[in-house]
């Protein structure tokens, strides 16, 4: 891989701190990097490879200098407006806002899934939701060894997903202080309401894993649906997931699909207490697979348990490898 330049947009919040702390762990040869932020920002200092670079205010003139590729961790009205114009100044841009992952014409990819998709991009390519991530990379395998018929996920998000607030929250709420970012108290609580209801009943967030889920799976027409939940948990997001095979399985061949498929770990022995849980994901890039069992109340049906760091996994590290697999083209 030769030398490249890099922007992180959004460089001072979460994801876009581990933007560098992934960058640095995968050693990619990057000559420069250019962190961009808000004007509040601008000025301070970040460090990355033991060197502390100084951010910059994100402008419409940030990438008139040649940068490669761009890392956007910001919101969906800033990557509205950025990225195109990134795009239109030949710079690659990978964005983990939602503003373009429903987009006919931005492929939405998760490397081990759908790697071939990012081939068709115009410069923008998308990053998914943190749970529609670790689904796909589950769903997957399975998909391709035995068809998917019905697909029902409910998840566990931990509070990270709404970034540094939600963690302000779980612990001004855990000190018995009120909450400002959920809607109600979340330590000792579970919220089932992620993002904005519609008229359906559904919110953003399960509107967004069915949609997502489909667009990567190439299955337009899948039978899927979701129940998102938040959860007093700091890091890693749980999913809970029941499918519908075409295909009649044996169990344990079906465990073996699993356990050979990119990006996975198995990590299933419920006499043993081995089951995948947010404390054995955090702080690592695997999405865990546990609870395999049959359910017996349909044909071809199965349940399983899913768990990955939604910081990395779900987030900043499938975006770099994106741009790994761009710069490799």
């Amino acid at each position: 891989m030769k030398p490249f330049t890099c922007a992180i947009v959004g460089a001072t919040g979460m994801v876009g701190g581990m933007f560098v702390k992934i960058l640095e762990e995968r050693k990619l040869p990057i000559s420069r990097l250019y962190p961009f932020a808000s004007a509040r920002s601008a000025g301070k200092t970040l460090e990355f490879n033991g060197q502390a670079i100084t951010i910059e205010e994100l402008t419409p003139t940030s990438f008139d200098r040649g940068i490669d590729v761009a890392l956007f961790a910001a919101d969906d009205n800033t990557s509205c407006t950025y990225a195109p114009i990134a795009a239109q100044k030949g710079c690659i841009v990978v964005d983990n806002s939602a503003a373009w992952r429903m987009d006919t014409g931005v492929p939405l990819v998760v490397p081990e899934v759908n790697g071939n998709d990012i081939a068709a991009n115009a410069g923008i390519i998308a990053n998914p939701n943190c749970c529609a991530a670790p689904a796909v990379v589950a769903l997957k395998p399975l998909q391709d060894a035995y068809g998917l018929r019905r697909v029902v996920i409910s998840t566990y998000q931990s509070v990270s997903g709404g970034g540094v607030d939600g963690m302000r929250d779980l612990d001004m709420t855990l000190q018995g202080q009120d909450g400002k970012f959920f809607p109600y108290r979340i330590a000792h609580n579970v919220i089932p309401h992620i993002g904005s209801f519609d008229e359906t009943g559904y919110t953003g967030e399960e509107t967004k894993v069915m949609a997502e889920i489909k667009k990567m799976l190439h299955t337009p027409d899948l039978k899927i649906t979701a129940t998102t939940v938040r959860v007093p948990v700091y890091t890693g997001h749980s999913l809970s997931i029941n499918v519908s095979l075409e295909k009649p399985f044996e169990l344990e061949d079906l465990r073996g699909v699993l356990a050979s498929a990119p990006g996975t770990v198995l990590y299933d022995d419920p006499a043993a207490s081995h089951y995948p849980m947010p404390i054995l994901a955090a702080g690592n890039d695997n999405v865990y697979i546990g609870r395999i069992r049959r359910d017996y109340s349909c044909d071809n049906g199965l349940n399983m348990w899913v768990v990955t760091d939604n910081t990395r996994k779900g987030a900043a590290t499938n975006a770099v490898q994106i741009l790994e697999t761009v710069l490799q083209l």
